[in-house]
């Protein structure tokens, strides 16, 4: 379902409604239903009556055919009838349900390449502006040849990503990319971070799980002190992240599809620094504070 030319989102056809596999249309409301059969049925009834009262025929005679006749037109006329000509009246409270899911926004995490120029930006926001398209957040990466932009997109429900990424292009962006997201990738990178290096204060041990979260990645080594370093493949495109740590070895990273920032490995270094500092952090005695000094019981 794609807008039209004059920027309104089209109706949903009522053919969306029916199953992929059988074919058959949702009930619809009995409200709905029964109104539609009694607008069909009266005036087939009110003919059927009027040609049979005014026959000589028996009384018995006229009521077997008012009845097999009204029953038969009734299932083989009216019935059909009021499917087929009432149908978008029947299933409407179906088709206004589609159609607002149809329009809910959705929302992407995109990241594409621009120029470090002025204007690159303007460029940006005027294409996507042109899909209906906000801009809720955006982070800046310097990167060789320009820089990272990536951002997160409220856009209408029936944008396609073949869509969102030509605007991208159209924007001025290089090797773009997009992700279907939700509102988590709202939430602040620096409090997020914040709250993990709180959780290794408490526990160095957690850093590998505690960067996986941070870059929403997988682990895919961790090598023990004084090993062999971890044989995974290099990866050109940025998408392996190893991050070196003193008292275990090294970690791997890994997140196909997903090149990693350079302010997303300044972060992860970070967090292993801290675990690292920690790690090593001799033991303070319960009557002891920090400073060294002692406290009476």
């Amino acid at each position: 379902m794609k807008p039209k030319a004059n920027g309104r989102t089209p109706s949903p056809a009522t053919a969306e409604l029916s199953c992929e596999v059988c074919g058959q249309m949702p009930e619809p409301t009995k409200a709905r239903l029964t109104l539609a059969n009694i607008a069909v049925m009266l005036p087939i009834e009110l003919l059927v009556h009027a040609a049979v009262v005014e026959t000589h025929l028996p009384y018995v005679a006229k009521v077997l055919v008012l009845t097999m006749t009204a029953t038969s037109l009734v299932i083989w006329v009216a019935e059909p009838s009021a499917a087929r000509m009432l149908r978008r009246w029947l299933h409407a409270p179906a088709l206004r349900h589609r159609k607002r899911l149809g329009t809910a926004p959705a929302l992407w995490r995109a990241r594409t390449v621009l120029k470090d120029r002025p204007g690159s930006l303007q460029k940006m926001t005027q294409a996507l502006a042109g899909l209906d398209t906000n801009i809720l957040s955006i982070h800046v990466h310097p990167v060789a040849g320009g820089v990272l932009d990536e951002f997160v997109l409220s856009a209408p429900g029936e944008l396609r990503e073949g869509e969102l990424l030509r605007a991208l292009r159209v924007g001025g962006g290089a090797d773009p990319h997009v992700w279907p997201t939700t509102a988590l990738a709202m939430a602040d990178g620096q409090t997020g971070a914040l709250s993990l290096a709180a959780r290794i204060a408490a526990n160095p041990d957690e850093l590998p799980l505690a960067v996986a979260e941070l870059l929403r990645a997988r682990i895919e080594a961790r090598q023990a002190s004084g090993t062999a370093e971890a044989r995974i493949p290099p990866a050109t495109d940025g998408t392996v992240l190893r991050i070196p740590t003193a008292w275990h070895g090294p970690i791997t990273f890994s997140r196909p599809g997903e090149p990693f920032t350079p302010a997303e490995s300044a972060r992860a270094h970070r967090l292993a620094e801290l675990a690292e500092i920690l790690a090593h952090r001799p033991a303070v005695p319960a009557d002891q504070d920090a400073s060294g000094l002692s406290f009476p019981s």
